[in-house]
C-alpha cells in the first residue's frame, strides 16, 4: 500500500507540478498569472482533439504524444491573451487571469458540444500513455515499483523542474528573466528588452501549464469533460506560493498535494471509510492546500515587480 501511495503521489503531482511550473515562469518576469486553472483546461481539450483526431488518422500508439503537442501549441491562444491584455493593454493581471480560467472552461464545453453533437464530453480515446519502467531501477524491490514505474509525462515533469532550475540558475537568460520579475528598470538600464523577455514567459507559461491538463486527459481519463480539471489548477498555484517561486521548492509543493490526492484514493478502499461520507475524502486535497497556505502564507515573498505594470518613462 505504501508504495501505491508513493507511485500515486507521482502520478497526481505531475498535472501540479506542470500547472506550477507555468505559473512560476510568469510570475518570476513579473505577471501575475491566475489563469493557470485555464490554461490546464485548455491544455486538456486541445490534447483530447489532437489525440482524437490522430487517432482517426490511424496513427495509433503515437496519438498521446500528438495529443500532448497540441495541448502545448494551441493554449498559446489563450496565453497570448493574458500576455496582450496585461503588456500591451496594461489590464489588471488578477482579472486578467479570472477571465482566462472563465473564457477557457466555457469555450472548450461550447466547442465539445458543437464537434460532437451535443455531447458533454469528448470520445473516450482509444490510445493513451501507458507506464514505462526505467530498466534496471524498475527491478529495485520497493523503490522501483514507487519511483520508477510510471507515464512518460511523469518523468517528463521532473525533468522540467530541473530544466528550469538550471535555466534560472545557471544561464544569463535565466538571470535576466528573474531580474524582470525583481527590478525591470535595471535590466531595461542595461539595454535589454524588457517586454520582450515578459512576453515570452508568459507564453511558454500558458503552454507547459496546459501539459498539466493534457497529462489528466492522456494518462487517466481518457477524454474531456467540464470538469475534467476541476480547480486543480488553483492548487498549482498554491504550489508556486508554498515553493516561493523556485522551481525544486515548487515540486516539493506539488509533491505535498499529489500526495493528499494519493492517500484519498487509498483511504477509500479500507474498511473504516464506508462510514465517512465520500465527500470528505474529496475535500481532503484542498484541505490540504488550505492549510498549507494558512502557516507558509505570511513568510513567503514573491517577486518585487509581481503584478506591476512597467512604464520605461518612469524608471
Amino acid at each position: 500500500m505504501v508504495a501505491n501511495i508513493i507511485s500515486g503521489s507521482l502520478i497526481f503531482a505531475t498535472a501540479l507540478l506542470f500547472g506550477a511550473l507555468g505559473g512560476m515562469l510568469s510570475e518570476r518576469a513579473g505577471v501575475t498569472n491566475l489563469g493557470v486553472e485555464g490554461f490546464m483546461i485548455s491544455g486538456a481539450f486541445f490534447s483530447a482533439i489532437g489525440a482524437n483526431f490522430a487517432e482517426s488518422m490511424g496513427m495509433g500508439g503515437f496519438s498521446p504524444w500528438i495529443g500532448l503537442l497540441s495541448a502545448f501549441v494551441f493554449t498559446s491562444l489563450f496565453s497570448a491573451m493574458h500576455a496582450l491584455a496585461t503588456l500591451k493593454y496594461k489590464a489588471d493581471h488578477v482579472i486578467s487571469g479570472v477571465v482566462i480560467n472563465l473564457l477557457a472552461a466555457n469555450f472548450t464545453f461550447f466547442l465539445v458540444k458543437l464537434l460532437f453533437d451535443g455531447a458533454a464530453d469528448t470520445p473516450r480515446l482509444r490510445n493513451m500513455f501507458a507506464k514505462v519502467n526505467i530498466p534496471v531501477l524498475s527491478d529495485i524491490p520497493f523503490i522501483g515499483e514507487a519511483l520508477f514505474r510510471s507515464y512518460p509525462t511523469t518523468y517528463l515533469a521532473f525533468i522540467m523542474v530541473f530544466a528550469i532550475g538550471f535555466y534560472f540558475f545557471r544561464t544569463p537568460a535565466g538571470l535576466r528573466l528573474r531580474g524582470v520579475g525583481e527590478n525591470p528598470g535595471s535590466i531595461d538600464t542595461a539595454g535589454i528588452n524588457v517586454m520582450k523577455i515578459k512576453f515570452w514567459a508568459v507564453m511558454l507559461s500558458g503552454s507547459i501549464s496546459s501539459l498539466g491538463g493534457a497529462t489528466i486527459v492522456l494518462t487517466t481519463n481518457g477524454n474531456f469533460s467540464f470538469n475534467t480539471i476541476a480547480g486543480q489548477g488553483f492548487i498549482a498555484i498554491a504550489a508556486v506560493i508554498l515553493g516561493r517561486w523556485n522551481p525544486y521548492g515548487v515540486m516539493m509543493g506539488a509533491l505535498l498535494f499529489g500526495f493528499a490526492q494519493s492517500i484519498k484514493d487509498q483511504i477509500q478502499i479500507l474498511d473504516f471509510a464506508s462510514a465517512i461520507p465520500t465527500e470528505f475524502f474529496y475535500m481532503l486535497p484542498y484541505i490540504v492546500t488550505l492549510l498549507a497556505l494558512i502557516f507558509t502564507g505570511r513568510k513567503t515573498r514573491g517577486p518585487k515587480a509581481l503584478g506591476v505594470h512597467y512604464d520605461a518613462s518612469v524608471r
